[in-house]
């Protein structure tokens, strides 16, 4: 039986697991597969394109659910999407270097239009439900682009982790500040995280709001009662 794109694309993430993205060539695809290079230019036209579905298949593999379950606040289903995307892109080496600029193949339009849909349906239009989308990707792309250049770096000059205790490094008499940070955040990496993806999702409910009428642009969430009141969980 001959070499299939599926089977090209599985061989090419198999070697980007075992030599990271900078090892990553078509030779080396084409040897996986026990095949002469050329072969697979009858599947792909270039390593980009081959990136582009190699970063399908990897959010296939942790899909991020394309719309909010029944009865599910949108906010909560962006933020367990943007949790299933970091997943899907730490479980590759070099995950968030291959999502990079890579643009989305014909077979991802349907979970798209159906995402885009239902923040469409929640009262963002549909250019802010695109523009809302794309900046928590970029985000989480970002994010795991940090994290995974950290575990590349030689064990000995990575970043020690959050303990909740000033670390021997540290001088808290010249640093006082950021020794109190580093004493009140302990597991803090996974936490800075869930941090900056709640000040996504805050900003983009009080977005929300604004754009249905909910906030008056001068007041602050939490000043009223009309967010939940008036159709915020829309």
């Amino acid at each position: 039986m001959g070499v299939t794109r599926d089977d090209v694309v599985a061989a090419a993430i198999d070697v980007l697991d075992d030599e990271g993205l900078d090892g990553l060539t078509l030779r080396r695809v084409a040897t996986r597969l026990g095949v002469q290079a050329p072969t697979l230019y009858w599947h792909v036209r270039n390593k980009r394109e081959l990136l582009d579905l190699m970063a399908v298949q990897m959010l296939s593999a942790h899909p991020p659910p394309a719309e909010p379950a029944h009865g599910q606040p949108w906010w909560e289903w962006l933020g367990q999407r943007a949790m299933a995307h970091r997943d899907a892109l730490l479980a590759h080496r070099d995950g968030a270097r291959v999502m990079a600029g890579n643009r989305p193949t014909e077979e991802s339009w349907p979970r798209i239009e159906a995402s885009l849909a239902a923040l469409t349906a929640a009262g963002f239009p549909p250019a802010e439900a695109l523009r809302s989308l794309l900046a928590i990707a970029a985000f989480v792309i970002g994010w795991v682009l940090e994290e995974q250049s950290e575990a590349e770096r030689p064990q000995e000059s990575r970043l020690p982790p959050f303990s909740g205790d000033v670390p021997p490094w540290l001088d808290d008499t010249r640093f006082p500040h950021l020794a109190a940070a580093h004493v009140a955040m302990p597991n803090g990496q996974h936490r800075v995280f869930d941090h900056g993806l709640e000040l996504l999702l805050e900003g983009l409910r009080r977005r929300h709001a604004l754009l249905n009428g909910l906030l008056e642009p001068g007041m602050r969430p939490g000043d009223e009662t009309t967010l939940t009141s008036r159709g915020s969980d829309r």
